[in-house]
């Protein structure tokens, strides 16, 4: 019997069931919500977001952007500089030359047998690859041959860049030369503050006796004899046992941050032909550049301190009641006593361990 005959018979029509299509939109309708809850918790905790890393140097020159290993190398090579006792433009030079030559990464090879930061060749006279490979020697070599050209701080980027190496390519140098001086300005000190980092994680190392220790050591090889690094005492809360040469005290390491198994380690350095106080921003820029290569959670100096666990505010005033172990820049005051004299400044690191 038909839909027409059983209306007309008077039967009962059966009415057809209505499919629930909204059933079929219920995991996107929860996914959707999901989303959005998630999206308005985070946007009040932003540090649980990843953030994107690399390092900033920052100078009324300009801005560089490199990532974190480029920039540690960048401040190798002029914390060697530095430790030369050589002008700016030394590093400028040196800078821009490793920025053509390798993009400042130190490779283990390239074109023939070149290798390094500056792709210098063993067959050339510039020593053994092994050797090529430690950019403090290879900075060391390159710097060799930079000073003995005559003249060089008066010649043009290019031609003392390409005295030195003899490049197929002699007139390369130059398209880095701005971006080199921005660098050496800020990792020279002559910019306070002028490098910063954004990191998720330092890591940490699996001691604090060991993570101070490789921070030294690594301090005394790339700024030689113009640091004078020392480790605070664990648990002593002051510095009566890391006296720097002249008899000023490093402060309090309950002021500064990290928790209590981390090391910190306070720096002094020598004037040369700089200042204490640029060197004093040179070793704090190289420490930043460093902080993952050496685990550096915390620096401080003048007043200012940069931390990995809020490395997106870059440098920072230290909250008040926090002393620093560089002292306050606005009173000339150290932690180990009042003085007005820069050398009486130092700069603190720390160091994440286990």
């Amino acid at each position: 019997m038909g839909l027409t005959e059983m209306m007309d018979a008077g039967e009962h029509v059966p009415t057809p069931r209505r499919r629930r299509r909204w059933l079929g939109c219920l995991p996107l309708v929860l996914l959707l919500v999901a989303g959005v809850l998630v999206g308005l918790y985070l946007s009040g905790h932003q540090s649980l977001l990843p953030v994107t890393e690399g390092c900033v140097a920052s100078t009324p020159d300009g801005i560089v952007d490199l990532d974190v290993n480029q920039m540690e190398n960048a401040g190798t090579i002029t914390a060697v500089s530095v430790s030369r006792n050589l002008p700016e433009y030394a590093a400028t030079v040196a800078l821009a030359t490793a920025m053509q030559e390798s993009k400042l990464v130190n490779l283990s090879g390239g074109d023939l047998d070149s290798v390094g930061l500056f792709q210098q060749r063993p067959s050339e006279g510039w020593g053994a690859a092994s050797l090529i490979e430690d950019p403090v020697y290879a900075t060391d070599k390159f710097l060799d041959r930079l000073v003995a050209v005559p003249g060089y701080a008066e010649l043009p980027l290019t031609v003392a860049a390409q005295d030195v190496q003899h490049s197929g390519y002699p007139d390369a140098y130059a398209q880095h030369e701005s971006d080199a001086k921005v660098l050496s300005g800020a990792l020279s000190g002559r910019i306070p503050a002028g490098v910063t980092c954004q990191v998720n994680s330092v890591g940490s190392a699996s001691s604090a006796l060991d993570g101070a220790a490789a921070a030294m050591n690594r301090l005394t090889k790339e700024f030689g004899q113009t640091v004078q690094p020392r480790m605070l005492p664990s648990g002593t809360g002051t510095a009566s046992a890391s006296a720097s040469s002249s008899g000023t005290g490093a402060g309090t390491a309950s002021a500064s941050p990290g928790a209590a198994t981390d090391a910190q380690v306070t720096v002094t350095t020598r004037a040369g032909l700089t200042g204490t106080a640029q060197r004093d921003w040179a070793v704090a820029a190289w420490a930043v550049a460093h902080c993952q290569d050496l685990h550096i959670s915390a620096v401080r100096y003048a007043g200012k301190e940069w931390t990995a666990a809020d490395s997106t505010a870059g440098w920072q005033p230290i909250p008040a009641g926090g002393s620093s172990a560089g002292g306050d820049s606005a009173s000339g005051s150290s932690a180990g006593g009042s003085s007005a004299d820069s050398s009486a400044k130092q700069v603190l690191l720390t160091v994440s361990a286990e």
